[in-house]
């Protein structure tokens, strides 16, 4: 995610430098052939090409609030995760009497699901926060965010008996559990779920048709000067798609994607200090991305 607006200006102005010397070379190339090889066809109304993309943009404006709301649902549930697994360590300590080993399973769980969302290997970050006996259950496992639900479910029941906590406190906990559970059931759905295939396919498409036709709708009014409006006009197309496209996948890897390590890292540090362990230090931008 960028995280710094100056950073984010020229991270945006590299991305944009590709798409627009393309275009502006195409303009140049159609400029050329109608003044100097004028042909009865390239004498197009512009009339069409405004309607069309007027409907474009309806078009990508529709499919790019379609991939923010993924993007912003996937950080509301990260937010929902974040601010249960706090609760979690604060009912340990004030409920339970305290109990390490099940708020450092709780961090192991926020890295594995993280993990699990990426497609990334944090198996020995993971193993490091888990006791051996519970990362020897839950190694190998498909799902192992899942897992360490179930097994820190359990090991709180045991716990709660064992000290004489009464149910009503027990279910409390088991509440936040289940709160955790359906944070991380949409987190899934989102992973599991891409955006349909008319609108991770189409605006792609269309946007480029659009272009490489958009200078002979110009090229009649404008003449030599095409390249400058039809590449403006065309590289905001490009950008919508584009923003479309970072949007639509939150925890690929990427500039825009949530950012899952410096969440994950949040929750570690309050939930060590919460026990007493040393903590690390907060994750900051890098290059003005956060990761």
């Amino acid at each position: 995610m960028i995280a710094d607006r100056r950073a984010g200006m020229r991270i945006l102005v590299r991305e944009s430098v590709r798409p627009l010397l393309a275009l502006f070379a195409w303009d140049v190339v159609v400029v050329l052939a109608f003044q100097l090889a004028h042909r009865s066809w390239m004498d197009q109304p512009a009339l069409p090409f405004s309607l069309i993309g007027s409907a474009l943009v309806l078009f990508l404006n529709v499919r790019n609030t379609a991939a923010y709301n993924r993007w912003w649902e996937a950080r509301t549930l990260w937010g929902a995760v974040t601010n249960n697994a706090r609760s979690f360590a604060r009912q340990m300590q004030s409920l339970l009497g305290g109990a390490p080993e099940l708020t450092r399973a709780m961090i192991g769980y926020a890295h594995a699901l993280r993990g699990a969302l990426a497609g990334a290997d944090v198996s020995g970050t993971v193993e490091a926060l888990l006791t051996p006996e519970l990362a020897g259950r839950v190694a190998g496992l498909r799902n192992r965010p899942t897992a360490l639900l179930f097994e820190i479910g359990v090991a709180v029941r045991v716990l709660a008996e064992a000290r004489g906590v009464h149910p009503a406190a027990q279910a409390g906990i088991d509440r936040i559990l289940s709160d955790l559970a359906n944070a991380q059931g949409g987190l899934e759905r989102i992973r599991n779920t891409p955006l349909a295939v008319q609108f991770s396919v189409l605006p792609w498409l269309l946007v480029r048709v659009f272009c490489l036709v958009l200078p002979l709708s110009m090229v009649q009014e404008l003449g030599w000067i095409t390249p400058l409006g039809s590449t403006v006009v065309g590289f905001l197309f490009v950008a919508l798609d584009e923003i479309g496209a970072d949007l639509e996948a939150p925890f690929a890897p990427g500039l825009h994607a949530v950012p899952m390590a410096a969440i994950t890292r949040t929750i570690e540090i309050d939930l060590r200090q919460a026990i007493g362990d040393p903590a690390p230090e907060p994750m900051q931008p890098v290059d003005g991305v956060l990761a």
